[in-house]
């Protein structure tokens, strides 16, 4: 390491070790930051959560089970986002 290092010969001198540090940096964030997405609770960031006994959390486990088909729970649902959707919740339209 000592020859590597050394300036008198025309080595690279300390900043050969300064790059090496530089990916362990890169390396490291990058699995910090998947970590900290992969601990949203496996859903990810980008779906909203919904409440187990909300009306449609029940519909979709109704939808799921059979219950009901595609076409009434797409009626359902669109009737459900009005009153209990992110519409209703920001107050938008």
């Amino acid at each position: 390491m000592q020859t590597l290092a050394h300036f008198g010969d025309g080595g690279p001198g300390p900043w050969l070790l300064f790059f090496p540090l530089i990916w362990a940096l890169v390396i490291g964030g990058g699995i910090a930051l998947l970590r900290r997405t992969a601990g949203r609770g496996r859903r990810g960031p980008w779906r909203p959560r919904v409440e187990e006994n909300s009306p449609i959390a029940v519909l979709g486990h109704r939808f799921a089970s059979g219950e009901i088909d595609e076409d009434e729970y797409w009626r359902r649902l669109s009737v459900l986002n009005e009153e209990f959707g992110r519409a209703a919740r920001d107050g938008t339209t």
